[in-house]
């Protein structure tokens, strides 16, 4: 038998491994509702995701009326990430085929990860209320190494293989351009997810593959481990 050609995989965690639309959505019209705006659909704030929960309610603010000043744009921040810290797993789930995909990357003796652009206490949270953690060797936010280190920057990805303690071939899995280019600067092939918060056409993201449901995900690897660098 072959053996599997990584060793280590990370993933992306909004879009990528969690659908977490329902609960972002809330937070999102939380906000919006202290100034005094429209609810948005939950359909269209999929929109407004991607880069971080200051551009979600940038993009929410623009598309309900308009921007605000800076200091009420730092409130209403303040109170989205309160409100989506207190109901951060109501609704959010591992994407279908999630379980059972964690389940032969750990029978193949893969090390898993989740490198976020989200905020890092966010996601161990998130992961601890979904009985989630003993999955990952580490989980990775966007201010763990500190301010302007987040994807794309290839930063947070480096810090992955780091603490992975080992040597070895390393793939990432993500949902939009962040990823794929974050993955491109550390030297790492990804696999885009096509049912994620896609900030373009998957298929022109420069990805070593697209997948369109998680249960893709090992056969993908091993295709695309026929020709990946060691990390």
């Amino acid at each position: 038998m072959t053996a599997f050609p990584f060793q280590i995989v990370g993933f992306d965690l909004d879009g990528t491994l969690l659908d977490s639309l329902g609960d972002l959505g809330h937070a999102v019209n939380h906000a919006l509702s202290l100034e005094g705006r429209r609810t948005v659909p939950i359909a269209e704030v999929r929109g407004f995701v991607g880069g971080g929960a200051r551009k979600m309610l940038a993009n929410a603010l623009v598309a309900t009326g308009g921007a605000v000043d800076d200091a009420r744009f730092e409130e209403l921040h303040d109170a989205l990430l309160t409100y989506y810290e207190a109901n951060i797993a109501v609704e959010t789930r591992l994407f279908p085929g999630g379980e059972a995909m964690l389940d032969a990357l750990a029978a193949k003796g893969v090390k898993i990860a989740v490198v976020t652009n989200k905020l890092e206490r966010f996601a161990v949270k998130i992961f601890a209320q979904l009985g989630l953690s003993d999955r990952f060797y580490t989980v990775i936010g966007g201010d763990t190494l500190g301010p302007g280190r987040a994807k794309p920057k290839p930063d947070l990805l480096h810090l992955m293989l780091e603490r992975a303690g080992i040597e070895g071939r390393a793939a990432y899995v993500g949902d939009t351009t962040y990823d794929t280019r974050a993955a491109a600067a550390a030297g790492l092939p990804c696999i885009v997810v096509g049912f994620g918060f896609s900030d373009m056409t998957p298929e022109d993201m420069g990805a070593a593959a697209v997948i369109g449901h998680l249960g893709e995900l090992v056969p993908a690897l091993e295709l695309i481990g026929q020709s990946a660098p060691a990390a």
